[in-house]
């Protein structure tokens, strides 16, 4: 019988460390994944971020008394305890000092979103990770919502013309623009279109942004972000002959547990389904919709 890999968990100040755990130590879930459990964490927290301050202790607390995971006091004390690793921490700009924390460990390493905020410091996390010949994957859960994969599966007998998703877009200070949740919406235009976008426009106001882009192929594929009334997320899939709608919402199966499924496979298998260009493409896609945000500019990537 192969036993279970044995996960660690760095950084539990997101609710994502909850839902992670449900799916994955407990077998009686209708939608459990099955292959690892997470059994050390290290709960980190960032002092400037309240989502991050405010949750920390809670879900520590949770995952200590609910799932029985033994809390350390280091994220090297987790990597050296472990098979593989979540670099779980809601707070973006702690990703990649984890990463060089734990990287001679040579454990196969998921990054929540946001990988990085800086495409700069994404390619470097992809080089140390390289160096230790370490396999890694960032993403959205959004990528993997069963509507989404079944638009994609049913476009695969047509052409792609373009696409627009849609969600919310809440701001954090800490994190820019749309890093923060604007990410989702934006994973998810990739995942149609690909990593090869040439240039990004953007308008904003205090409720709602609108985000352009412009694929090398001519393709053009739109993110909107809203920050008051309709806060679900979604996406039209335009093919040369039909349109069709990804509402993921549609599904009873969590998205957390189709991107846990791959997460596994990576996890087991030792390679990302996922290019790392395309991860770095997402974040600098980031950046360039928050410069044109603020000075209303085209910017090319």
């Amino acid at each position: 019988m192969v036993q279970p890999l044995k996960l660690g968990m760095l950084g539990l100040d997101t609710s994502h460390v909850s839902a992670f755990a449900k799916l994955l130590n407990d077998p009686t879930d209708p939608y459990h994944v099955p292959g690892g459990i997470i059994t050390a964490a290290y709960s980190g927290g960032s002092n400037d971020l309240e989502a991050s301050f405010k949750r920390v202790d809670g879900f520590t607390e949770e995952l200590r008394g609910r799932y029985g995971v033994t809390i350390m006091e280091s994220p090297e004390q987790v990597a050296a305890h472990c098979d593989a690793l979540f670099i779980s921490s809601v707070d973006g700009r702690t990703h990649y000092d984890y990463l060089k924390q734990i990287a001679e460990y040579g454990k196969p390493v998921f990054v929540d979103k946001p990988f990085t905020i800086s495409s700069e410091e994404a390619k470097q996390m992809f080089e140390l990770a390289g160096l230790h010949r370490i396999p890694i994957m960032s993403c959205s859960s959004l990528r993997y919502a069963d509507a989404l994969t079944e638009c994609l599966n049913a476009c695969k007998q047509e052409e792609i013309i373009g696409a627009d998703t849609y969600g919310p877009m809440y701001t954090e200070p800490t994190h820019p623009g749309l890093f923060w949740y604007g990410i989702h919406s934006v994973e998810m235009l990739f995942a149609i279109l690909g990593k090869r976008c040439l240039r990004v426009s953007a308008r904003t106001n205090d409720d709602h942004d609108l985000i352009t882009g412009e694929w090398e192929d001519g393709r053009i594929g739109t993110v909107r972000g809203n920050r008051r009334g309709n806060g679900n997320f979604g996406a039209l899939v335009h093919c040369l002959n039909t349109t069709k709608f990804a509402d993921v919402y549609a599904y009873p199966k969590p998205y957390y547990a189709s991107m846990l499924e791959k997460i596994m496979r990576m996890f087991t298998e030792g390679t990302s389904e996922i290019d790392p260009d395309e991860t770095i493409a997402i974040i600098r896609f980031i950046e360039a919709a928050n410069e044109s945000r603020e000075t209303g500019n085209t910017v090319s990537l």
